[in-house]
């Protein structure tokens, strides 16, 4: 369940937030959780994640485009916010916790 509800496309747009985007711990990350999901899927017999568990996979698949825009609002959030130094008083700071809590509401209902 942990794999599906990973999101390897979102992930790609914090990892443009790094300082080093694209280094060696975010390659390994992703290698990292092909070779997982790949493994599971051999063990499992099945073609995606989650295929024999229709009613999450259904739910994660419906999820994703509710929470994907809050997870690109909040990417641009944190960029404004560290471009303005990150000011705690700063208007950006309840906007960017705003979306921290929409995404954990968002990912609360599929496991």
């Amino acid at each position: 369940m942990r794999l599906a509800r990973a999101d390897m496309d979102i992930a790609a747009y914090y990892e443009g937030l790094a300082s080093d985007p694209g280094g060696a711990y975010t390659a390994a990350i992703r290698a990292e959780y092909e070779r997982t999901r790949d493994r599971v899927l051999g063990l499992k017999g099945c073609a995606r994640l989650l295929d024999s568990e229709p009613t999450l996979q259904r739910s994660i698949w419906l999820r994703n485009p509710y929470v994907d825009p809050i997870h690109l609002t909040q990417i641009e959030l944190l960029r404004r916010w560290r471009a303005a130094g990150c000011p705690a008083d700063d208007v950006l700071l309840p906007a960017l916790l705003a979306s921290v809590n929409g995404i954990a509401q968002g990912l609360q209902g599929t496991g």
